[in-house]
C-alpha cells in the first residue's frame, strides 16, 4: 500500500467526545477525490466537481453546527459521492455512479470489480465502521444530514425548503414534519425528494436494523450555501429536533 493511501483519512469526526443522545452523519459532506483514486481525478471539470453531484453543499457545515447544539458527535466521509456513495448498500449497481444527473464519469468508465472493491475497503467500509464505533452501544437517535439541489436537469423546481424522509419508523418524522409544518411558510416534504429507505444504505445499516429511533433531513442547498444559512437551518432544527424527540418519548 503506497504511502497516499495510508495518509488519507476516509472519514473525519467532530466532537467525538460529546455525550448527548443523538448521533449526526453527514454521507456526502465533500468533493474530495483522494490521490489513490485516478491521481486524485475522475477526469471532470471543477464546475461539475463544484455541483450537487459531487457533494450535498452545505451538508457539512449545517451538521457541525447541529452537533454543537446537540452535544452530538458528527461523523463525515472525507471522499466524493462520485468516488464511492456511502449512503448505497455495498451490492448497489449505483454504489460507483458512472452517469449522474445527465454528467458522465470518465474515471467510473470502466470499473473494474477490483477496483470496486478496493474502494470499499479504503473509503465505504472505514466511513460504517467509524460509525458504528462513534454510536457504540448507547441508546441514541440518528440524524443524518443531506442537502439537495434546487432543480434537477430537464425537471421542475423543488417546492420545499426541507425534505424529512424516513422508512417504517416514524416516531421522530411525525412529530418533527408536524413541529416544522407549523413554522415553516413553504411545504415540508414527507419523503420527498427522496424516499427515506435504500436496502442497504447508511441509515438502514445503522438505525433501521438495530432499531433505533432516526431520521434523515434534507435541506435545500441555495438556503445553505454560505455560512450564515448553515448557522440558520442548524439553529432552527436543533430547537424542532429536540422537541420532536421529547414528544416521541425518545
Amino acid at each position: 500500500m503506497r504511502d497516499d493511501q495510508m495518509t488519507h483519512d476516509p472519514f473525519l469526526i467532530d466532537g467525538g467526545d460529546r455525550g448527548g443522545r443523538w448521533v449526526i452523519t453527514c454521507d456526502h459532506a465533500t468533493n474530495t477525490v483522494p490521490q489513490h483514486i485516478n491521481g486524485g481525478t475522475l477526469g471532470l471539470p471543477e464546475t461539475e466537481m463544484q455541483r450537487h453531484i459531487a457533494i450535498d453543499i452545505g451538508a457539512l457545515g449545517v451538521a457541525h453546527a447541529l452537533g454543537t447544539a446537540l452535544n452530538a458527535p458528527v461523523v463525515s466521509a472525507n471522499f466524493s459521492r462520485l468516488v464511492i456513495d456511502p449512503n448505497r448498500g455495498a451490492d448497489d449497481p449505483t454504489l460507483v455512479p458512472q452517469l449522474y444527473d445527465g454528467t458522465i464519469i470518465p474515471g467510473n468508465r470502466p470499473l473494474t470489480g477490483a477496483e470496486r472493491q478496493r474502494r470499499i475497503d479504503m473509503l465505504y467500509a472505514p466511513y460504517h465502521d467509524a460509525i458504528a464505533r462513534t454510536a457504540g452501544t448507547r441508546d441514541v437517535t440518528f440524524l443524518a444530514i443531506h442537502s439537495f439541489t434546487p432543480q434537477l436537469v430537464g425537471r421542475p423546481r423543488r417546492p420545499w425548503e426541507i425534505g424529512v424522509l424516513s422508512a417504517r419508523d416514524r416516531r421522530l418524522a411525525d412529530p418533527l414534519i408536524a413541529s416544522l409544518s407549523g413554522t415553516l411558510t413553504s411545504p415540508v416534504g414527507d419523503n420527498v425528494p427522496y424516499a427515506g429507505f435504500f436496502p442497504g444504505d447508511a441509515m438502514s445499516q445503522h438505525a433501521h436494523i438495530p432499531g433505533r429511533p432516526n431520521v434523515i433531513l434534507e435541506i435545500r442547498q441555495d438556503l445553505i450555501a454560505k455560512p450564515e444559512g448553515q448557522r440558520h437551518w442548524a439553529n432552527l432544527l436543533a430547537y424542532h429536533l429536540e422537541a420532536a424527540r421529547a414528544h416521541a418519548n425518545l
